[in-house]
């Protein structure tokens, strides 16, 4: 019987040889991006780290060059700016980049007639607009590249509307059902696709959307099933939790699980966005 260790070497083992030395990972400076690309660097791919939080990315590109011998780049910029994915992508040009994960995503929480439509609108782009150009692009380069793989985030509450989190839960539902596709339609290329839908997480999301959790996922769980899973299926749901909230549902038709998720949100929100 293999040992965890032995496992964990086996897949970095794979990450490496199936999609080479260099990764892009977006909100790479908290969370769950944080996690994924701490993972990755423990596999041996270099990276290129994207995030507001300079310092945040500087100190963490720092640490991991020392500490496994890897390259890493730092992208301080704005996702929710037009120019940030031109930065992106102009940086990025010379490297062979053969996994994208596009990590970086906010939400908000509470009556949707009640917000200011601003920080709607910049949601709106960070998890739908650029996280598109940035598949599109990378898309086209693995495809001439011969092989790739695109980590998408994804939720639960992108299963069916979600009163409370109506906006939110519209985004994550355009991840997943773009990933769902491209996960099929890009197999032939030789690039895997993958939407990643957890449930509530341990991470700076929850403070920002104005939700108070109760039991929640930790982010180093959320990475470690989602790069295991990553070419083996279209859609983890990482952990007990995003299971449970899920297939508890399943058999329900669509207008009550919109009901019962209303009911949840209501309950772990404070009916402000933020």
């Amino acid at each position: 019987m293999q040992s965890i260790n032995s496992r964990q070497q086996l897949n970095a083992s794979y990450l490496y040889k199936r999609y080479g030395s260099w990764a892009v990972v977006t909100g790479a400076s908290s969370g769950i991006g944080r996690d994924i690309a701490l993972r990755l660097a423990e596999s041996g791919l270099n990276l290129v780290l994207v995030a507001r939080s300079k310092h945040v990315l500087e100190q963490m590109a720092v640490d991991w060059r020392d500490r496994y011998a890897i390259e890493a780049k730092v992208l301080a910029v704005d996702l929710s700016m037009d120019a940030a994915n031109r930065i992106i992508l102009e940086e990025t040009q010379n490297l062979d980049i053969g996994l994208l994960v596009a990590a970086a995503g906010f939400g908000s929480s509470g009556a949707f007639l009640e917000s200011p439509i601003e920080p709607e609108l910049e949601m709106l782009h960070v998890n739908c607009r650029s996280l598109l150009e940035l598949t599109w692009h990378f898309g086209r380069r693995f495809m001439k590249r011969g092989n790739g793989g695109i980590v998408l985030m994804s939720s639960i509450v992108g299963f069916q509307g979600t009163p409370f989190a109506a906006h939110y839960a519209a985004t994550k539902a355009y991840v997943q059902t773009l990933a769902e596709a491209l996960y099929v339609e890009l197999a032939p290329m030789g690039i895997d696709v993958i939407a990643s839908a957890p449930g509530p997480t341990n991470s700076g999301f929850a403070s920002r959307a104005g939700m108070k959790l109760g039991m929640a996922l930790n982010p180093e769980d959320v990475a470690q099933s989602t790069l295991k899973a990553l070419g083996k299926k279209p859609t983890i749901l990482p952990g007990f939790i995003s299971k449970l909230l899920t297939y508890s549902l399943a058999f329900l038709p669509r207008w009550a699980r919109v009901q019962i998720m209303g009911s949840v949100m209501r309950d772990m929100t404070s009916h402000s966005k933020v």
